[in-house]
């Protein structure tokens, strides 16, 4: 990496930032997840290795302006490591899964403590009294949703939210409460659409996309766009309390519909035709089809 970022080396990569490189970071990582779900071990190993060179690059960035190196970074890592594992590395006794985790929450939040207060000192100014900074800082302290990132995709960052939230003890009781905020949410969306212009919303139907959509106020749509977003919230917190992760079931559920609708679009092709050509009538009747066929043949796998 070092020779790839030095003079004579390669063009691309020594135009390259901290904030070109970040998308690849994000689509590699995606990579990573991909092999993961397809049980694609030999590809795995390769996406590995791409999502490494993302941090080989960093470091190497950082270091050629003097912040820090790859031997910084895998010092921190075996530190943070070390403090963590108290359990392993210290005296501290956790027989269970759940005790380890705890463990580590309450350790995150010292750190995030001791990192909030590091932050008061350096922040404190000869231009700021003592009761402002107090004031200013007070809520960091007490807010247990600290250092959880807006940067990161809305799903991950609801359900770290919501994790948050429940292990100071602010969760439902049982499944069912979950049930009930879903008809809630639900309930409140329908309310909303009842402002929806007559006849309400429809399909934009085909062609170009947004094609035949409704216009609605600027006040409805920014409403509806935050109903949505509960319901979107409450699905998650499902998901939580399953144990499910959420980005991982929606996934499996893209590539599901993928192989179907393309089974689908394989049989028309067969007689001639094309999804758009078929009414929606026999789309639904392919539909049913590729759901029972998949069904049989995962009973036959297993």
């Amino acid at each position: 990496m070092e020779r790839l970022r030095a003079p004579g080396g390669c063009p691309w990569d020594r135009e390259q930032t901290f904030d070109s490189i970040k998308p690849y970071t994000l689509e590699e990582t995606y990579e990573v997840l991909e092999a993961i779900d397809n049980r694609d071990w030999p590809e795995l190993a390769g996406e590995l290795g791409d999502l490494l060179l993302q941090v080989l690059f960093y470091a190497e960035m950082a270091n050629e302006q003097s912040w820090f190196s790859i031997d910084d970074v895998l010092d921190r890592l075996s530190s943070k490591l070390i403090d963590r594992h108290p359990h392993v590395f210290g005296d501290v006794k956790a027989d269970t899964s759940d005790e380890v985790k705890r463990n580590w929450e309450a350790l995150k939040a010292e750190e995030r403590k001791k990192r909030n207060t590091e932050n008061d000192v350096d922040s404190s100014g000869p231009d700021s009294t003592k009761k402002g900074n107090q004031s200013s800082h007070q809520s960091v302290h007490l807010s247990i949703l600290a250092g959880v990132s807006s940067a990161m995709p809305a799903m991950l960052e609801a359900q770290k939210l919501s994790s948050r939230a429940a292990q100071a003890g602010f969760d439902w009781p049982d499944v069912e409460g979950l049930f009930d905020k879903l008809d809630e949410e639900t309930e409140e969306l329908r309310e909303q659409l009842e402002e929806f212009p007559v006849p309400g919303p429809r399909p934009q139907g085909r062609g170009i996309a947004g094609s035949g959509r409704t216009v609605v106020s600027e006040d409805l749509q920014s409403r509806l766009e935050e109903e949505v977003g509960d319901l979107f919230f409450t699905l998650v917190n499902v998901a939580r309390y399953l144990s499910v992760d959420p980005e991982s079931a929606l996934r499996k559920t893209n590539r599901k519909f993928k192989r179907r609708f393309r089974w689908m679009e394989e049989r028309l092709h067969e007689s001639g035709r094309t999804v758009e050509q078929a009414g929606m009538e026999e789309l639904e009747s392919l539909w049913q089809q590729a759901k029972v066929r998949e069904k049989s043949g995962e009973e036959k796998q297993a």
